[in-house]
C-alpha cells in the first residue's frame, strides 16, 4: 500500500458520529472493505460519551488510511466541516455512523467522475436495513428521477454521494443554520452550479433504527427542509413566483386503554 502521506488519495471519505459505539465499527469495516483502494478515511467524533472513539479505533486498527480523530461536541455540520479541510482527496463525500457503503460503492460512483468531467456529484440507490442489519429493501426515495427542479420539492438525491471537493468548497461546505437538513441544502447547491448523476445501483446500506429520527427530530427536519427551499428558490430567482407550501399530515388512531 502507498504512503498516505506521500500519495495523497484519489478518494476522502467522512464518519461524523456522536455516540455510536454501537453501529460505528460495522460503518468503517464498510469502507475499509472497498474494492478501491486510493482513499483516505476521517472518522470525526462529536464530543461522545459512549464508548465511539475507542470502538472506531479497534475497527481502524492500524489501517494507515484511517485517522480517528476525537473533537468536541459542535453538532454534525461543524463536524463535517472540520473533517472537510483536514481531507486531501479530490473527491468528497461521507458516510453516515450508523449506515455502510456497499463493496464496490466508492469504484463505481469515482469511475463515473472520473469519466464525466461535467458531472460534479453522483448518487447512488440505496437499501434501508433494520437494526441487526438485515436488509429489508430499496429505499422509497430510489424510486424519483432526478432532476434539478423536481429537487425543490423531492430529496432523490439521498444516499451515497461522491463529489468533487473543489465543488463541497465553493458552495461553503454544509450550512450550521440548516442542521436538521444540512445535505439537502448542500444537494440544492450543488444542482445550481454543476451537473448531478444518478447511479442506479443500490450501493449504499441505510440502517432504520429507534434512535434514527424521532417525532420532534422529524418535524425539525421538515421545517428545515422548508428553509433550504426557500433559499434555493431565491437563489436561483424564483422567489417572485414561487412560495414553499409544506403539509403536515396527522394520522390518528384508537387504541383499548390497559
Amino acid at each position: 500500500m502507498a504512503d498516505p502521506v506521500a500519495s495523497p488519495p484519489a478518494i476522502s471519505i467522512l464518519i461524523p458520529a456522536y455516540n455510536r459505539g454501537k453501529f460505528i465499527a460495522a460503518a468503517i469495516g464498510s469502507v475499509l472493505r472497498q474494492s478501491r483502494h486510493d482513499f483516505e478515511l476521517i472518522v470525526w467524533d462529536d464530543g461522545s460519551s459512549d464508548d465511539t472513539v475507542a470502538v472506531a479505533k479497534q475497527a481502524a486498527g492500524d489501517d494507515p488510511r484511517v485517522r480517528v480523530i476525537a473533537g468536541d461536541h459542535a453538532g454534525v455540520c461543524p463536524s463535517i466541516n472540520h473533517a472537510a479541510r483536514l481531507c486531501r482527496g479530490k473527491y468528497f463525500g461521507w458516510v453516515d455512523s450508523d449506515d455502510a457503503l456497499a463493496p464496490t460503492a466508492l469504484e463505481e460512483t469515482a469511475a463515473v467522475l472520473d469519466a464525466h468531467h461535467d458531472v460534479g456529484m453522483v448518487y447512488t440507490d440505496y437499501l434501508t436495513m433494520d437494526e441487526s442489519g438485515r436488509v429489508k429493501g430499496p429505499g422509497t426515495r430510489t424510486k424519483i428521477p432526478y432532476s434539478k427542479d423536481r429537487l425543490l420539492i423531492d430529496f432523490m438525491t439521498f444516499h451515497f454521494r461522491l463529489m468533487r471537493r473543489e465543488l463541497f468548497d465553493a458552495v461553503g461546505g454544509v450550512d450550521d443554520a440548516i442542521a436538521a437538513a444540512e445535505d439537502y441544502d448542500l444537494c440544492l447547491k450543488l444542482s445550481e452550479i454543476t451537473q448531478i448523476q444518478h447511479l442506479a445501483r443500490p450501493l449504499y446500506y441505510y440502517r432504520v433504527h429507534a434512535d434514527t429520527v424521532s417525532s420532534a427530530q422529524r418535524l425539525k427536519q421538515i421545517m428545515a427542509s422548508k428553509e433550504a427551499i426557500a433559499r434555493a428558490l431565491v437563489r436561483r430567482g424564483m422567489d417572485k413566483d414561487f412560495e414553499i407550501d409544506v403539509e403536515i399530515v396527522g394520522r390518528f388512531r384508537l387504541r383499548r386503554k390497559m
